[in-house]
């Protein structure tokens, strides 16, 4: 299978960058080279902002004037085009990501799941009429508009999804988007845009570039032209964007870092919570915003959960994403790699037991074995600092108050787990627990028509559900005397 190199897209039109310059794309299954991307220069970034300049004036008011039926249909033909692309696109997703490729084919057709759902709900967007209190001739009206172009920056991780919770909130609701996608996985991200592109999308109503994040996001964010700005990313970058943002009263959406707890009650179903817990931990080699990171358990279980997961570990077959029977691959970059070569030896330092893993596998490619870690400490970096890896840290507690109080005492709160049969644990924790999404008894569910957002330094505002379109719509009331 071939892999493209990437250029940027302005002006509806593929392109170089002005001055030639492109960086290596390297498939980190084996570390080597695989392709080249387009990276964009001031230059560059000035004439993507005329698209967007251009979207305003022009793409952008035809695209706002679109009915939104028609929206949804171009939307529509787009994720249909996903759908026909799956295998290509995720092949291509799997050499530059390192997913597997089954993992990579789930996340090219969620994606055409959120744009048709999008799709539907922007035709949904409504204001309403609001009755005066004095004088029944006078007409008050919400109305609801889109807010403008917008700056969305994705990471690497899910590079088609991150974009496409974005992008597909933008268009529902009639706005331009101009897309700074990650470097490391640019292939996928351009495929995702050419089937908008395939689909009849306006020219200059979609820009996707590539280069310095610096560079991009201070030129960008501070640009008039754009009116919002979406970022998924570190909770230290997202404060600095938004912090940029704020200075130029631009909108803001932030879905930043986490470090997940894990809360398993004695009297749940340990099997299931290590099945369950275990293929959410090595989803994604760990690289998942929402991965499972602090495992709590009940003092009176905890071994037995924990050689249960460790059990699940071991059993997990790890190679190059696109080899049958691959259930794990390689993390992204090597920087991933000694992340977790510090974070375990840390814990094991401090006084954790090395249950499974622990260990880089081989010396080719970017491969951790899946790791599990018994008898943390609190004061471990992994249970303070989010591992972002194939790494479990585990530790017990005595009573459902004192394992609450630890999945708190973090700033972050973006997601969270719990395992137990009482429905009185589950109310309490379902109360308590400060998340921006807990699943219960089951595998994290982020369907597009969910909010898929956090609490805390792990970001506001959501990407989910129909409170993802208010992000991208002004409101405004006009009262007019109709006598």
């Amino acid at each position: 299978m071939s892999y493209p190199d990437t250029r940027l897209f302005i002006r509806g039109q593929w392109r170089d960058a002005a001055d030639g310059r492109t960086l290596p794309v390297r498939n980190p299954a084996t570390g080597q080279e695989i392709g080249r991307v387009a990276h964009a220069g001031l230059p560059d970034l000035d004439a993507a902002l005329d698209a967007a300049l251009d979207a305003a004036r022009d793409g952008f008011v035809v695209w706002r004037e679109t009915p939104p039926a028609e929206r949804c249909r171009v939307m529509r033909r787009a994720a249909g085009l996903l759908r026909e692309r799956a295998a290509d696109i995720a092949g291509l997703l799997t050499r530059e990501q390192g997913k597997p490729v089954g993992e990579a084919t789930i996340e090219v057709k969620a994606a055409a799941d959120i744009i048709e759902w999008f799709a539907e709900e922007g035709m949904r967007a409504y204001g309403r009429v609001v009755p005066s209190r004095a004088d029944p001739a006078v007409r008050q009206l919400v109305l609801k508009d889109p807010v403008g172009p917008v700056a969305a920056f994705t990471p690497w991780n899910f590079p088609i999804n991150q974009v496409v919770r974005k992008l597909a909130a933008a268009l529902a609701t009639g706005c331009s988007m101009l897309v700074k996608a990650a470097e490391e996985t640019p292939a996928s991200p351009a495929a995702l845009v050419q089937a908008f592109a395939n689909a009849g999308l306006p020219d200059g109503v979609l820009g996707l570039v590539y280069g310095d994040p610096a560079q991009i996001s201070g030129h960008l964010i501070a640009h008039p032209t754009i009116r919002k700005v979406t970022f998924t990313g570190s909770t230290a970058v997202g404060k600095r964007l938004a912090a940029l943002a704020g200075s130029h009263m631009k909108r803001v959406t932030m879905e930043l870092g986490g470090h997940a707890p894990v809360i398993v009650a004695e009297d749940a179903d340990l099997g299931r919570a290590a099945r369950v817990l275990s293929a959410a931990k090595f989803r994604n080699a760990g690289q998942v915003c929402i991965s499972p990171t602090r495992f709590l358990v009940q003092r009176t279980v905890a071994q037995e959960f924990a050689q249960a997961l460790a059990a699940h570990a071991r059993e997990l077959k790890v190679g190059d994403g696109l080899q049958q029977g691959t259930q794990m691959g390689p993390l992204a970059n090597p920087r991933r790699i000694e992340a977790m070569q510090q974070l375990t030896r840390d814990a094991l330092e401090q006084g954790a037991t090395l249950l499974a893993g622990g260990k880089r596998i081989g010396e080719a490619g970017n491969f951790w074995a899946p790791t599990v870690l018994g008898d943390v400490p609190r004061q471990a970096r992994v249970f303070n600092e989010e591992p972002f890896g194939p790494v479990a840290a585990i530790a017990s507690f005595d009573t459902l108050d004192e394992a609450i109080a630890e999945a708190n005492r973090l700033p972050y709160g973006l997601a969270g787990y719990a395992f137990t049969s009482s429905l009185r644990n589950a109310d309490l924790l379902s109360r308590r627990v400060e998340v921006g999404m807990l699943w219960i008894n089951m595998p994290a569910t982020p369907w597009p028509e969910l909010p898929f957002g956090g609490m805390k330094d792990s970001g506001y505002g959501s990407e989910g559900g129909p409170e993802a379109l208010e992000a991208y719509l002004n409101v405004r009331s006009v009262a007019m005397n109709c006598a």
